[in-house]
């Protein structure tokens, strides 16, 4: 019996200490960070320390609209030494704040250099945020930067008045063109 009892405890510890050795992805995200836009355009990214190899994050960039309706147009990019080394970027999205998403991004290339790409058009008055993902794939140290533009959308009155402006400016001109006798 005593015997029993002891090679259940050794495989108990051998179990143990097997999955002791197993690393656990840590999640190293920053804080959400508000976006400085400038005339509808400026620049977001980050940087992370060495020895995450495996860890991923998923960076929050938030941004407002808040007179007219607006496309938003992103791009981030990492670059490494390699394929294996720094990290890789597995998404980038735009979620409205209370977290529905509105467009997912695409991957443009993937490797040393990775470039994702992110559109949304017609984008409501409201709270928004970029969503970047990825994972460390080594030990070194890894960036990821990015760009984003926010451009008006006219409202549907603009687009009348300006018609309505070239039909008047036609109308004039074949109104002062005389018919030739």
């Amino acid at each position: 019996m005593k015997k029993t009892k002891s090679l259940i405890a050794a495989l108990v510890l051998a179990t143990a200490s097997l999955g002791s050795g197993t690393a656990i992805a840590v999640d190293i995200s920053q804080p959400p960070e508000a976006l400085t836009l400038l005339d509808g355009s400026g620049f977001f990214g980050d940087s992370f320390a060495m020895d995450n190899m495996g860890d991923t994050f998923s960076d929050h960039f938030t941004l407002s609209v808040t007179d007219l309706p607006h496309d938003l147009d992103a791009i981030i990019s990492s670059i490494s030494g390699s394929a294996d080394t720094g990290l890789d970027i597995t998404g980038l999205a735009v979620y409205s704040e209370a977290g529905v998403l509105i467009a997912s991004g695409a991957s443009l290339m993937s490797g040393i250099t990775d470039v994702w790409t992110v559109s949304a058009d017609n984008l409501a008055l409201g709270n928004y945020y970029l969503q970047v993902s990825g994972t460390m794939v080594s030990d070194t140290a890894g960036s990821f930067g990015g760009a984003i533009m926010l451009a008006p959308v006219p409202e549907p009155e603009t687009y009348g008045m300006m018609l309505a402006g070239l039909g008047l400016v036609g109308w004039m001109a074949r109104r002062r063109k005389k018919p030739e006798a």
